[in-house]
């Protein structure tokens, strides 16, 4: 069975990527840093429903593209390794519900985030699940680009939790494979005593584990994507951040001593990395849900055996392990 992307997903790949290096690259990034305010561009947002960005799972009939979840997760990766600011997976979860989501004239924010705390609620025109827009106030946030406010109101988004994880998840593994490329980049230019620093075994060492950290991630968000299950998404949200937050604090290392400078771009990653480690699923809150699984799972089969359940003696369930 061949598990690997179809050509037209290869192409919506490269057209996402060619769209937001035209209209989001580096320069556009940094600038965004600089400049402060509202991080979201208006137009690019526009731009992305004009390409579909936001109606890539909306039905044909309903004005959308017509895709799944497989398709949206390459995409979202893509918007994951450029660092677009905004909240996108609650904006592309809207489609269809929020007047404007779906064609990127409606900026939607949600109540995503482990704490009273709503990403991009200052410049946002409606929350996912919410009446109206609720009172906050900015607080201050380590992610330049992802600016916070503190609510006193919360509204419920466990409704697209899982969801809402498994698009954050591609996000993270798109910034994971990013920090990649730029370790490897920069290991082959920086030279220590004639050598490239990534002729070293240490660092070559690091740039391995590196992409092996993100290559299994990347592979448990498509297996989600197609399976549609949501333990797996779960699963996917777990690993991500892990490779998100450990890829960039690796990169860090292979920078050495001007890895964390407010001109290189790995800080932005870290950042970013770490803010989203934060959204729809906590690890506190997956590591939870896939044990409650796992236990769930584990007393069934022993009940399928004619045991007396958790409690049967005769040797250890799925959850221990052999």
């Amino acid at each position: 069975m061949d598990f690997q992307p179809t050509q037209e997903q290869h192409d919506l790949r490269a057209g996402v990527r060619a769209l937001l290096a035209g209209r989001f690259g580096r320069e556009a990034l940094r600038a965004a840093v600089d400049t402060g305010g509202d991080p979201v561009d208006r137009g690019l947002w526009r731009e992305l429903g004009e390409a579909g960005f936001f109606a890539l799972r909306l039905p044909e009939s309903e004005g959308g593209v017509g895709l799944g979840m497989p398709e949206a997760v390459l995409v979202f990766e893509e918007a994951g390794r450029a660092l677009v600011p905004g909240p996108l997976v609650a904006t592309h979860l809207a489609a269809g519900i929020v007047p404007g989501a779906a064609d990127g004239t409606a900026v939607v924010t949600a109540f995503d985030l482990d704490g009273p705390l709503v990403a991009h609620l200052g410049g946002a025109d409606a929350v996912l699940g919410a009446r109206g827009l609720p009172a906050g106030v900015p607080v201050r946030s380590v992610d330049p680009l992802t600016p916070l406010h503190r609510v006193a109101e919360r509204g419920d988004a466990a409704l697209h939790r899982d969801e809402g994880a498994l698009l954050t998840a591609a996000l993270q593994v798109g910034s994971a494979l990013r920090t990649v490329e730029l370790a490897v980049r920069y290991a082959a230019e920086r030279e220590q005593f004639g050598r490239p620093v990534g002729a070293f075994q240490a660092v070559a060492h690091l740039c391995a584990e590196m992409l092996v950290r993100a290559e299994v991630a990347r592979t448990a968000v498509c297996a989600a994507a197609v399976t549609g299950d949501a333990g797996e998404a779960v699963a996917a949200k777990l690993l991500a951040d892990g490779a998100a937050v450990g890829n960039a604090r690796d990169c860090l290392q292979v920078h050495g001593g001007m890895g964390f400078t407010w001109e290189a771009d790995v800080h932005l990653h870290l950042k970013r990395a770490w803010v989203r480690a934060e959204q729809w699923r906590t690890a506190a809150q997956a590591e939870e849900s896939l044990a409650r699984e796992l236990l769930e799972g584990g007393a069934g089969a022993v009940a399928a055996e004619g045991g007396a359940g958790p409690d049967r003696t005769a040797g250890p369930g799925p959850v221990g392990g052999s």
